[in-house]
This record gives structure tokens, sequence and C-alpha cells, in this order.
């Protein structure tokens, strides 16, 4: 038997889950988040007037439930937040852009690995991780960052994508004595790469 022709939402299930969404119970609203994922881009237009929202616990929830679509159009309205007033909403922006990488919110996200705010520099560099190769060239010039955080980030960045053009950055920082931290991503790089201690080895 073939599969079932999808049904297409009405009203009243979209009009349910997002009053569910936004009805400040979060076993509630994380259930109905999943659920907008699921109806896909019927769910975008309720969610995108959210995001305009002065509540930022109503645009957070937003942002949540626009990271479960797979849409095209969701990456970007990820990324706009990303410069949210609210920190918090940062995160979710950030967060969601590790599930829906947006190779145009790679010069923000590196900006970001300086941030103040570790966990935020953290969730960028995983957001970055997610771009891949795409992000690499950024990554290598945030490598020569004095901001020793921000080298750090993105160090574990391209150790995580383990692209070869990372290599000639790690093997100077093993060569010339970096942070014992440096070290280690270097090497989990080169290890990663299939290159390990081998590639010092006369």
């Amino acid at each position: 038997m073939g599969p079932k022709n999808p049904v297409t939402p009405g009203p009243e299930t979209i009009d349910t889950l997002i009053a569910n969404l936004f009805g400040g119970e979060d076993e509630r609203a994380e259930s109905a988040a999943v659920g907008l994922g699921q109806l896909g881009a019927a769910a975008l237009p309720s969610l995108e007037a959210a995001l305009a929202s002065e509540d930022p616990e109503r645009r957070w929830w937003a942002l949540r439930a626009l990271a479960e679509i797979d849409s095209p159009e969701v990456p970007g309205l990820l990324a706009v937040h990303l410069a949210d007033p609210d920190p918090a909403v940062r995160h979710c922006a950030a967060l969601g852009l590790v599930r829906r990488p947006h190779p145009e919110a790679i010069p923000r996200l590196v900006e970001m690995l300086a941030d103040q705010d570790r966990q935020l520099a953290g969730l960028a560099r995983r957001s970055l991780a997610a771009c891949g190769g795409t992000a690499v060239p950024a990554l290598l010039g945030c490598a020569h960052s004095p901001d020793p955080g921000a080298r750090l980030e993105a160090f574990r960045a391209l150790a995580e994508i383990a692209d070869r053009r990372a290599v000639p950055v790690f093997f100077k920082a093993l060569q010339e004595g970096d942070s014992a931290l440096i070290e280690y991503w270097a090497e989990y790089g080169l290890e990663k790469m299939g290159l390990g201690m081998a590639f010092f080895e006369p």
C-alpha cells in the first residue's frame, strides 16, 4: 500500500497549537513546537507574526518552533534574531541555526565567538560547525584572533569540521606550542582527518 496523502492542516489545528505554544506552560509549549514543525510551512505565517512581538518569551517560543520546520525560509528568520535585544532569544536563535545552518549568518556567528557570554559563543561555534566547509575560510581568519576565547572556539569548530584547509593552522599551533586547549583541538582535528601525530614524523 502506498503512503497516504498528507492532510492539509486546518486553521483550528494551527490555532490550537499556537495557543499552546504561547500559553505559558513549558511542557505544552514544547509539544506544540514539535507539532507545528510537523505542519511545516503552513505554520510559518503565525510564527513570523509572533517574532514581531515585544514579549521576548513569545519571540523565544516562536524561534523554538521555527527550528522544527524544514523550510528554506527558516534559517534566515533565525539569523535575524542573532541580534535580538534579549540574551535568551539570541541563544535560541543560535541553537536553531545548529539544526538549520545558514551560510549567510557566518560573519555574525564568527563575531559572536568573542562574545563575553561564553554560552552564546559556544552556540555560535556549533552553528558554524553545522555550516561545514562553507564556514572554514572565516574560521581560519578567526583562528588568528587576538581574543583567546574566539581563537579557541574557532579551533574547536575547525576540528569538528575536519577540513584539510585547517591543517597548516593546526600544525603551526602544535609546532609553536600554543595553549593546551588549542593544542588539544589541533590534535583532535588532525586525528579526525586521519593524520594524527604521524603527520609530524620526519
